[in-house]
């Protein structure tokens, strides 16, 4: 298999906007078919074959190999397991699942289908995040490491999904996910769900967190999460361990075909790295297309921080008497 034929299931924003470009962008991938509910939406996504109106037909399309889910998070569950069961591969898009149950019931039907599921972490795959986490890993200090992570902006409009808590609504579910994510990468190897220590969650109208304030602990350092979507736009991913030190310079998790840039401190000196402009949505498609044609040196995602991400957050709403299950 050397193109690997994708179907989306959805046509909204983060597919139209995002993943197609990044598929009819990507080497080794072709955008086949397309399943939305609008079959204009559909064919504004420029498939190569077939659209469909029945996600049922995509996931059964034989044209297609992988399944990119572009839906809402309540939906994951359901057409994850509709997609592997039809033989196919799935990129999902993030949170995998609403809770670590749903993603090991997907884990377990990916290993029983024998075939690749990956969560759409996109931005694990910009090069910017993959050296903060090497950099973390190697650090030239035996400090406990202590982690910044804050992913905030406001100005959610009404009948928006972020804030609807049956559609995965509410800050940490949305995007709070990041900085969790980018959190136990560097302070838990290999991965494994962090402590919490306190939650400080803003609860909504609607039910969901409009803001979540969370201290965690893994076995290299502490975190302090902050995830808002009812606060000024702000984001940051620092790690602090004695005199050293790296940052990522703003934004810090959502760098997306612009240069970018990380700084370093270290004793009494400071200085920059640069990375070039990078699409990590076409980085990541075609990461996960050349692990499905067979090549094991791609990288992608682990099930294992997909599973961390999750065990994590569970932990955090069951410490929070305001944040729903």
């Amino acid at each position: 298999m050397s193109t690997v034929r994708w179907g989306f299931l959805g046509a909204g924003y983060i597919a139209t906007q995002a993943l197609a470009p990044a598929v009819h962008a990507a080497s080794g991938a072709v955008l086949q078919a397309v399943g939305a509910r609008d079959e204009a939406r559909a064919r504004a996504l420029e498939p190569a074959g077939r659209t469909h109106t029945d996600y049922a037909a995509l996931c059964a399309d034989p044209d297609i190999d992988a399944v990119y889910i572009a839906l809402p998070g309540d939906a994951h569950l359901p057409w994850t397991l509709a997609a592997l069961a039809a033989g196919k591969h799935v990129l999902c898009e993030k949170p995998l699942g609403a809770n670590v149950d749903e993603v090991q019931q997907m884990v377990a039907a990916a290993a029983a289908a024998d075939r690749l599921l990956v969560e759409a972490a996109w931005n694990r795959w910009h090069p910017r995040t993959q050296r903060i986490i090497e950099l973390a890993a190697v650090a030239p200090t035996t400090e406990p490491m202590q982690v910044d992570a804050t992913f905030a902006f406001g100005g959610v409009a009404e009948g928006n999904f972020r804030l609807d808590p049956a559609l995965g609504g509410g800050a940490l579910y949305d995007i709070g996910c990041y900085c969790i994510a980018a959190s136990a990468a560097i302070l838990s190897t290999p991965a494994a769900a962090l402590d919490v220590v306190s939650v400080d969650a803003r609860i909504g109208p609607t039910g969901v967190d409009l803001t979540t304030v969370a201290a965690l602990k893994g076995p290299r350092g502490t975190a302090r999460i902050t995830a808002s979507i009812d606060s000024p736009e702000h984001q940051e991913l620092r790690v602090a361990a004695g005199a050293w030190g790296v940052e990522l310079l703003s934004p810090a998790f959502s760098s997306w075909r612009e240069p970018s840039a990380l700084r370093i401190h270290e004793a009494d000196r400071s200085w920059d790295e640069s990375f070039a402009s990078i699409d990590a949505y076409q980085a990541m498609v075609e990461a996960v297309s050349r692990r499905i044609a067979g090549d094991d040196s791609a990288w992608v995602l682990p099930l294992a921080e997909t599973l961390t991400t999750a065990a994590t957050i569970d932990r955090i709403r069951s410490d929070s008497k305001g944040i729903p299950a």
